[in-house]
């Protein structure tokens, strides 16, 4: 791994027993045939308090007989150990590589003492080693058992995402404690479903006999029963259930970001196919399980979507605050007068007692940085891949295309311009970051400015990608490999540099508009109306109403006080 791990503060995120976390990932995964184009989609959100936005990038090299590799761990920074290098290592751009493979990540911890303290392989540095190994899924998932088993798994219970351009894979992996190696599984995803993961465990019983759609370690059963975490017989044997049993946390603050993403895609309905036939489930069916209510109604690994994803539906998954479902947070009174579908931290309180938690919802407000990776097989893997990459926030940040075989990062994104105890002002995330505190501060009236900039913004990445795609595949026909990575590299430089501006400029048009909570009033050409003609003082402003359970808590907690005589 690069030196740069030893300074960048990164995810210090798991779920352990008994905890609600409040730093924790969530992945959405469709498959080629539930999209609309016949990509595959891998999303991840990096969400982290500790975490900043910026976009790794490390070419492709050739390393001499001998040459060993530095490994740090990605959350820590701390040096891990050496490994041998490999002759040849693949271009990586955040979490895809120039042969359109993915891989990204959700912690779950699981049992406690399983990570090896001597172990050189760390979950992230598994990550960005394997993809700069492997060129498909199945390639993957044997380099990251083979580094795993060879150095030790350093970390605690993972699950990885891994999608090339044809196949999508949930593997899940512990380590073994002070035995070298790990144990796991990884599951095929079917073509034509989607599936997600958020920080708890999701393989339960699986197919032992199927490695077309089935993988896993030799052990994973063996090691269970020697370390007396199952008893049972191999057939009935559950990943999740043995190295991460769902407990509360586990579900209200994990498997609850999993349901509202099938509730979105399954549009209120589970439907599968599984060995014991076909199914068919409303989605209010698992409330219960989401909610932390009831451990054993699991959902299912995977459901088919009602209708077929695009880029633009499922980077809305991903900005979503359980709107409109029970856990939805702009509508009860600590939503304030503005609905606003966060609470800052602690998750958890106590009342008389009896302790309470705030949600933990797919859009958060810690994310460093969040990618949805596209592999497109109808197109050269020169072309193919593009990782669509935002900082901060989810619901108040857009996504650039990025194509995996760029020369170089734009300035915005660029690792090492600025940190998160360092401004800078040429860094994408310190600009989003001050826009988006603007929606924290009046969020009904602000988000939806900026969630309209955001789709006029995407709207124009999405035809520069498609005239970009013809251009580049003109120069690929052509043999013209360094014009077509220039091309490509251009459009992404243009298209970040458009975004820093757009957001300078919507910072300065949020602070006129909304200034002192005002609303100032506005012409349909969007100009502002004007109090007096050929002055600047505005017509008076606007004061939306607050919503009466907002001013009903004022009344029940300070109504005397306030009360008009």
């Amino acid at each position: 791994m690069e030196k740069r791990f030893k300074i960048t503060l990164a995810i210090i995120a798991a779920v352990f027993a008994g905890t609600i976390s409040s730093d924790a990932c969530t992945n959405v995964l469709v498959t080629k045939g539930a999209s609309k184009d016949g990509s595959v989609m891998v999303t991840y959100a990096a969400d982290s308090h500790q975490l900043y936005g910026e976009l790794y990038f490390k070419k492709a090299s050739d390393w001499a007989a001998g040459s060993l590799l530095d490994v740090y761990c990605w959350d820590e920074g701390n040096y891990l150990g050496q490994i041998p290098q490999i002759p040849h290592t693949y271009q990586t751009v955040g979490n895809m590589n120039e042969y359109q493979l993915t891989i990204t990540e959700t912690t779950f911890g699981g049992v406690r003492g399983l990570a090896n303290k001597n172990g050189i392989i760390d979950y992230g540095s598994l990550i960005y080693i394997t993809l700069q190994r492997a060129k498909t899924a199945r390639e993957a998932i044997a380099v990251m058992d083979e580094l795993t088993q060879t150095y030790g798994y350093a970390s605690g219970g993972e699950s990885f995402s891994i999608a090339d351009k044809n196949e999508v894979w949930i593997m899940e992996m512990v380590g073994k404690g002070e035995e070298k190696g790990s144990v796991w599984v990884a599951v095929r995803i079917p073509d034509g479903y989607v599936s997600a993961h958020a920080n708890q465990s999701r393989i339960h019983k699986f197919d032992q006999k199927d490695p077309d759609n089935c993988l896993y370690s030799k052990d994973v059963i063996t090691f269970a029963k020697k370390k007396g975490l199952y008893k049972g017989s191999d057939k009935d044997f559950s990943f999740c259930d043995t190295y991460c049993p769902a407990d509360f946390s586990g579900l209200r603050s994990c498997e609850a970001r999993v349901w509202a993403a099938f509730n979105i895609m399954g549009k209120g309905k589970f439907v599968w196919e599984d060995a014991s036939g076909s199914h068919s489930e409303s989605a209010d069916s698992y409330l219960d399980f989401a909610m932390g209510n009831n451990t054993t109604h699991k959902m299912p690994l995977y459901i088919k979507p009602a209708e077929k994803l695009g880029v633009h539906e499922v980077a809305d998954i991903m900005r979503d605050h359980y709107e409109g479902t029970p856990m939805d947070m702009t509508q009860d009174v600590g939503a304030g007068p503005n609905h606003l579908p966060y609470r800052w931290r602690p998750m958890s309180w106590k009342v008389d007692g009896a302790e309470y938690v705030h949600e933990r919802a797919i859009a958060t407000q810690q994310t460093g940085f969040w990618i949805l990776c596209q592999s497109r097989s109808w197109l050269p893997d020169e072309v193919g891949g593009i990782l669509w990459f935002g900082v901060d926030d989810a619901a108040t940040s857009p996504l650039t295309p990025v194509y995996t075989n760029i020369i170089s990062v734009p300035e915005y994104f660029e690792v090492g311009n600025g940190s998160m105890i360092e401004y800078s002002p040429t860094s994408a995330f310190w600009q989003t970051n001050k826009v988006t505190h603007f929606a924290y501060l009046m969020y009904d009236r602000v988000a939806p400015v900026i969630r309209e900039k955001i789709y006029q913004y995407e709207d124009e990445c999405f035809k520069a990608v498609t005239a970009t795609d013809a251009k580049v595949l003109s120069m690929l026909r052509n043999s013209n490999i360094d014009g077509a990575k220039t091309a490509m590299t251009n459009m992404v430089n243009d298209l970040a540099t458009q975004y820093f501006n757009n957001w300078k400029v919507l910072e300065n048009d949020l602070l006129v508009k909304f200034m002192d909570g005002n609303v100032k009033v506005q012409n349909p050409d969007g100009t502002y109306k004007i109090h007096t003609e050929g002055t600047a003082i505005p017509a008076s402003p606007a004061h939306p109403a607050f919503p009466e359970r907002w001013l009903r808590g004022i009344v029940n907690d300070h109504g005397e006080t306030v009360k008009v005589k």
